[in-house]
C-alpha cells in the first residue's frame, strides 16, 4: 500500500471521525468514531517523518529532520495565538463547527498527501519485487 497511501487512509479515518461528531449523538457510538481520530493522530506523529526520511541523505538526516520540525511547530504556535480570534469572529464560538472544520481540513490533507513524491516508497517496491523474483528462482 505504501506510506503516503497509508497516511491518507488514516487521515480519512480521522476526518470521518471528526465530521461524524455532528451527526452521531450516542456517546458509545462516538467512542467508536474516535478510533478513527486516534488512527489519524498516530499516523500524523510518524508517517510524515517516515516519508521525509526516505528522501534524505543519511549524513544529513538529523539536520533536515530538525528543519522539518520547524514546519510542524510554527503552524501550531500560530494556531495557538490566533485560533481564539477565529473562534470568536468566524465560527461564533461554535465548537462543533470547529471540530467539523478540522475534519474537512483533514480530508484536504489526505488528498494533498497523494501529491507527495516518496522515493523511499519506490525503493521499497523495487526491493519487494527483487525479493519476490529471488524467491521464485529459489523455488525452482
Amino acid at each position: 500500500m505504501g506510506r503516503k497511501h497509508t497516511h491518507s487512509l488514516c487521515l480519512i479515518a480521522g476526518a470521518v471521525g471528526l465530521i461524524s461528531v455532528a451527526f452521531i449523538h450516542d456517546k458509545y457510538s462516538l467512542l467508536l468514531t474516535m478510533a478513527g481520530v486516534g488512527m489519524a493522530w498516530a499516523s500524523t506523529l510518524s508517517m510524515p517523518y517516515s516519508v521525509l526520511a526516505g528522501s534524505l541523505p543519511k549524513e544529513k538526516t538529523g539536520v533536515y529532520m530538525g528543519i522539518f520540525n520547524f514546519f510542524i511547530v510554527t503552524p501550531e504556535i500560530i494556531a495557538s495565538l490566533f485560533f481564539g480570534w477565529v473562534m470568536n469572529h468566524l465560527l461564533h464560538n461554535n465548537r462543533l463547527t470547529a471540530v467539523v472544520a478540522g475534519g474537512c481540513f483533514m480530508l484536504v490533507a489526505a488528498l494533498l498527501m497523494q501529491r507527495v513524491y516518496d522515493p523511499g516508497e519506490e525503493a521499497l517496491r523495487v526491493e519487494v519485487k527483487d525479493s519476490a523474483q529471488l524467491a521464485g528462482t529459489a523455488a525452482r
